[in-house]
């Protein structure tokens, strides 16, 4: 019951000409493979667009610190301020 056998395969193109006619066969192939290539570029693309977002370092979140002001610095320019 596995691979369709070759007598299986003419059948059914057999059936596939009598349903679409000889006219109809090269145009149905062709927007098939259309279909197809458009396909494969869709795919290729959403592919590419998730390479770069795994590859990208990842950054902490966190925030950096606050610069601090030491007492010492503070004193000297409240010392200006009186002295002046």
């Amino acid at each position: 019951m596995g691979a369709m056998k070759p007598m299986h395969w003419l059948v059914l193109l057999l059936v596939i000409l009598l349903l679409f006619g000889a006219k109809k066969l090269p145009d149905l192939a062709r927007s098939v493979g259309q279909s197809m290539k458009i396909f494969k570029k869709e795919i290729k693309e959403l592919q590419d667009d998730d390479a770069p977002a795994v590859q990208a370092p990842t950054t902490s979140a966190a925030p950096e610190a606050p610069k601090t002001v030491t007492p010492s610095d503070s004193s000297q320019s409240e010392d200006h301020e009186g002295k002046a």
